[in-house]
């Protein structure tokens, strides 16, 4: 598709997990077929051979990070007069700064077109071998910044586990949150520390504490580069999960109580 084809807007384009291979034809065409072509580089992170590829795949691109996102005034400037595609990995409308985006682009009469892409989410929760819907809220693990340490995720955890439901648990990109930098994806073993820590502010601000159980003792499974050659699951305690090594972007699942079929599913992601 030749740009003349594609209308001006702004096109933003899902182009999977991290392996080019997931990008549908239509990705494929409309993104060639745009004058301009930005990488969005801090809601998720392309690996550097697939970053390589890009050029070949949908032709000349430049990087987009978070200050030209969130006040993407010169984005939809382009947009007006020409085809804008903005790539985005995985599936772009589940991360807010998109939907913001769609919103801008409303309000100014800016034309905003999605092609939908494979979502790492999705796909973590069909790997895991657990029921897709026994899955409660999703929840993000930030980094701590400075001398703030959000317990909210650990709570939503804790929530689902009391009522039965899994928890899928994005780990952080970012350990500075300005969304400046290239994405530095947090490690297992800092995730662990991390949940530690909340729960032992969590007992320290509760009057008269709070009984929790030990978090490197709780089930769970370590999904890591979903959707590339390198992709690998791991079942385990947090504890024994803390400890893989390798990888590059990782994504927890903390089960809630497993039925027959789950805990069979588990022990076989444990075994491999």
């Amino acid at each position: 598709m030749a740009a003349k084809d594609v209308p001006h807007g702004l096109w933003l384009i899902g182009i999977g997990p991290g392996d080019l291979g997931h990008m549908t034809e239509r990705a494929k065409s409309i993104a060639k077929g745009c004058s301009k072509r930005y990488l969005e580089g801090y809601t998720a992170v392309l690996p550097k051979d697939q970053e390589e590829l890009l050029e070949e795949v949908v032709g000349a691109w430049e990087r987009l990070m978070r200050p030209s996102v969130e006040d993407p005034e010169s984005l939809l400037e382009e947009a007006r007069g020409e085809s804008v595609a903005l790539l985005v990995v995985g599936d772009p409308m589940q991360a807010t700064t998109h939907i913001d985006l769609e919103s801008r682009c409303m309000e100014e009469d800016v034309r905003f077109e999605v092609i939908p892409g494979m979502s790492a989410t999705s796909l973590a929760v069909s790997l895991s071998g657990l029921q897709s819907y026994k899955f409660g809220r999703q929840v993000t693990l930030p980094y701590p910044y400075g001398e703030y340490l959000a317990v909210s995720p650990l709570e939503m955890i804790g929530n689902n586990r009391v009522n039965g439901l899994h928890t899928l648990v994005l780990l952080d990109l970012d350990p500075t949150g300005m969304g400046f930098d290239l994405p530095t994806p947090m490690s297992p073993r800092q995730a662990v520390s991390i949940l530690e820590r909340m729960a032992e502010k969590t007992r320290e601000e509760v009057s008269g504490g709070l009984s929790l159980p030990d978090i490197r003792g709780w089930d769970g499974i370590l999904l890591s580069d979903v959707g590339t050659s390198m992709q690998r699951v791991t079942s385990g305690t947090l504890d024994e999960l803390s400890e893989m090594e390798g990888g590059f972007v990782h994504t927890l699942i903390i089960p809630s109580k497993m039925s027959d079929n789950e805990k069979d599913a588990f022990r076989r992601r444990k075994e491999s």
